[in-house]
């Protein structure tokens, strides 16, 4: 018989009914990289990502009195980060709504082949490509690939069943196939 196996959530929680700065610290040690992480994803911007993740730790210390985590803290934090993400990147696309998007639109309409195979210009199109998945199966994808989430994980923060984190995965990786398709070709016989 070897001995029992660490149980991170069940310290987590012991730590929080009996020793809450260390609970605190505990909690900040083990998940601010991966949430970091997370927050980026979404937002592209380290330093927005970091306040974020900043808030989301702000109300975990704000509410440890009555925090209850049904799921692990693993996936109750990854939730919190992404949606925290998710409210934030609705607000930019308001303020962006009101700015002059006109350099924007120039920049994209000068493409050139040699343009359209180089490193950015394919995430670009990567990144359009993940801009018209649903918003459902486009945060699924990117928890699984982006974030190394097992569907059990997602599943849990999302709160869906594991087979409808598979299926959000099959049907993204099926518009993804279909919106690349041509890039993909394009860089084939190019020989990038």
């Amino acid at each position: 018989m070897g001995s029992p196996v660490p149980n991170p959530d069940q310290d987590l929680h012991h730590l929080l009914k009996t020793n809450e700065a260390l609970f605190m610290e505990t909690l900040f040690k083990q998940y601010y990289g991966l949430l970091c992480r997370t927050a980026v994803r979404f937002t592209k911007d380290t330093e927005a990502a970091e306040d974020l993740v900043q808030e989301v730790f702000c109300k975990i210390w704000q509410n440890r009195e009555v925090l209850e985590v049904t799921t692990s803290y693993k996936a109750y934090l990854v939730r919190s980060v992404t949606n925290q993400s998710l409210n934030y990147l609705e607000k930019q696309k308001r303020m962006v709504l009101t700015e002059d998007t006109s350099p924007f639109e120039e920049a994209f309409s000068a493409n050139t082949t040699m343009d359209l195979v180089e490193g950015s210009e394919m995430e670009i199109k990567v990144q359009q490509a993940l801009a018209v998945l649903p918003p459902q199966c486009r945060l699924v994808f990117e928890m699984s690939r982006f974030e190394e989430l097992t569907y059990k994980e997602i599943a849990e923060s999302l709160q869906i069943s594991p087979k409808t984190v598979e299926n959000q995965m099959g049907k993204a990786l099926r518009i993804l196939r279909e919106r690349l398709l041509s890039l993909l070709l394009l860089a084939f016989f190019i020989g990038v």
